[in-house]
């Protein structure tokens, strides 16, 4: 039976602080300043060792009143970012997130955001085979077990989270909301349920243009990109090994202005038309439950920012933090 370990309530040793995520404004009574920092939840900037690839930069939420009440554990959310990106770009919805536990609309939770450097940061959270093929070029490593293993172990031994999958999500989006549906269903030991917004997951092999065959993701020795790999990869296959006993939840988003390929062969795999057939195939899965939404917009925040806020409202009553059965 996984077990929570009491852990140090303030903010751990080694790590920075940056700031409450909402920014306060001038006080128009006494006490007010006060009172908005109590609704706002810090932001950390730690490092995670890492015997997959060294070591794993992140920054974690800390949600409003985690100093206050250190006897509490609670539920985690892993947010990862798309192609070119880094940590910093979740670090916008830390005001959604202060509103939505205000409120009561989601439950408090620790959300860790980590950097994927990798692969000239176009990584897709795979464990890669590209052993590089010249001199300079950049070899695989091993991210998604960096991620999926040493990430979580250290949160849940740095942080008062609850230790067990029931309790912890996963969400991205773009390359970022692959990797969040490759560890959500490929590791059911670790995830529960997971925020897919506008994933870049391809059927049955991705397009001629697309970016997952460019940096080695999906790479094997000194080729780039090998269509096996990607299979292997592929949610299908996770799918079709998926075990019912250990059920996921998916909240699926998706723009309705996501650009279509110029070559008509590769059109069928515009995003907004993946995630239908992605869910639609998630829906057929004993032990899968999926929702999908269609926002107005594009391939950017215009899409994710709402898209998150519906979302983690959707997951997080998916979560609980009790001990599941021994």
């Amino acid at each position: 039976m996984a077990r929570t370990r009491p852990r140090p309530a303030g903010p751990v040793e080694g790590a920075a602080a940056v700031t409450g995520t909402t920014p306060a404004a001038p006080a128009r009574e006494a006490g007010t300043d006060t009172a908005r920092a109590a609704r706002a939840g810090t932001v950390l900037t730690a490092q995670a060792p890492s015997s997959a690839v060294g070591s794993i930069d992140h920054a974690v939420y800390l949600p409003p009143g985690y100093d206050d009440e250190p006897d509490r554990a609670y539920a985690s959310l892993y947010l990862l970012h798309g192609r070119g990106d880094t940590q910093a770009a979740w670090q916008r919805v830390t005001g959604d997130l202060d509103r939505l536990i205000v409120t009561g609309a989601v439950q408090p939770m620790v959300v860790v955001m980590p950097d994927a450097p990798w692969n000239q940061r176009a990584s897709w959270y795979t464990d890669s085979r590209y052993t590089g093929r010249r001199a300079g070029d950049e070899p695989g490593v091993a991210v998604e077990t960096a991620f999926t293993r040493d990430l979580v172990d250290h949160v849940d031994a740095t942080y008062r989270t609850v230790g067990h999958r029931g309790a912890r999500a996963v969400g991205g989006y773009s390359m970022g909301g692959a990797g969040a549906l490759r560890f959500a269903l490929a590791h059911q030991d670790r995830f529960s349920a997971a925020l897919v917004l506008s994933a870049a997951v391809y059927v049955p092999q991705p397009p001629s243009d697309s970016s997952t065959r460019d940096h080695g993701a999906y790479g094997d020795g000194p080729r780039r990109f090998v269509p096996q790999r990607f299979t292997e990869l592929s949610h299908p296959a996770a799918m079709a090994a998926f075990d019912p006993a250990l059920p996921v939840h998916l909240f699926i988003a998706v723009g309705d202005d996501e650009d279509a390929d110029r070559d008509p062969r590769d059109a069928e795999h515009a995003l907004d038309r993946e995630s239908a057939r992605l869910h639609d195939a998630a829906r057929r899965v004993e032990g899968i439950t999926a929702e999908l939404r269609v926002l107005p917009g594009g391939h950017d925040w215009d899409v994710w920012q709402p898209a998150f806020r519906e979302g983690v409202v959707d997951i997080a009553a998916h979560l609980h933090t009790s001990q599941p059965d021994p």
